[in-house]
Parts: structure tokens; sequence; C-alpha cells
């Protein structure tokens, strides 16, 4: 089942680092990606394939520290 999230975090070097492996660890497959910087923001669109439950994900990334927002647009 595809998911997308977007998320506003923090400009910070290891930012997509933190993301992706949260993402892998948790079963969860990348689908697309599109990420766009500004001075101090990240905004981060991605979409997911998994059939594991999509808060499982979401909770984990919430709780990375340079995580502003997160949604999920489905």
């Amino acid at each position: 089942m595809m998911h997308t999230f977007k998320l506003i975090t923090n400009n910070e070097p290891a930012v997509l680092e933190r993301l992706l492996r949260v993402t892998r660890h948790r079963g969860f497959t990348l689908q697309m990606m599109k990420v766009t910087a500004s001075n101090d923001q990240l905004a981060i669109n991605f979409t997911v394939d998994s059939l594991r439950p999509v808060n499982r994900l979401f909770n984990q990334l919430e709780k990375l520290y340079d995580v502003k927002t997160i949604e999920i647009l489905e």
C-alpha cells in the first residue's frame, strides 16, 4: 500500500540520512522523494510502499529531532 508524507525539517546535513534509515528499519520501501531547500528548512515529500501499518512509520518520523511538521497526504 502506498502512502505519501509531507515533512518540514531543519536544513541539517544528516536529516535525509536519518529519515531514510528510519524508513528502511520500519520495513517501508521508498518509491519517490522530492526535497526543496530554503535557508533553514527542507520541505520533503516522499512516497513509501509497504503492507505494514503506516502509523508505525509516522510515529517514528515524528520523534526525529529535526522534524518540525509531518502529515500523511495519502
